[in-house]
């Protein structure tokens, strides 16, 4: 089965945020990141693939590059980079335990959405959540 290609050209401006923007949002990103225990696991590439995309499109964020590793006997990991930055999942199924990394920078990015998005999907019983501001000025 080909693997679709979700990834586009483009170049980061010289200047990619003003430093008037910076100034006024004091920070330059927003990382998101959480630890899910108890929930759903899905072992299968093409679930976590579908699950990642799915994650950008809520964040309001545009796909780069994917990559997804199963590991074996269990667990994988998926990795979409974005121009905001990138989303992270890895999967320990013997701990009953999902880590997950959200990170995107500029205004319209949306990562708590990506967050809620990810929570409905793997549905948890226990979650941890740190929410850290990145580039502080």
């Amino acid at each position: 089965m080909a693997k679709k290609d979700i990834t586009h050209k483009t170049k980061r401006p010289s200047l990619w945020v003003r430093a008037q923007e910076i100034k006024a949002q004091k920070n330059i990103g927003i990382h998101l990141v959480a630890d899910f225990w108890y929930g759903k696991i899905i072992e299968s590439e093409d679930g976590i693939r579908k699950i990642l995309i799915e994650t950008v499109k809520k964040s309001n964020c545009k796909p780069l590059e994917i990559s997804i590793h199963k590991f074996q006997p269990q667990g994988i990991t998926g990795v979409i980079l974005l121009e905001e930055s990138h989303i992270a999942i890895h999967s320990w199924p013997e701990f009953n335990y999902l880590a997950v990394d959200i990170f995107t920078c500029g205004d319209k990015a949306m990562p708590e959405k990506a967050l809620e998005y990810l929570k409905r999907e793997f549905q948890p019983k226990k979650i941890r959540i740190k929410r850290i501001k990145r580039g502080i000025i």
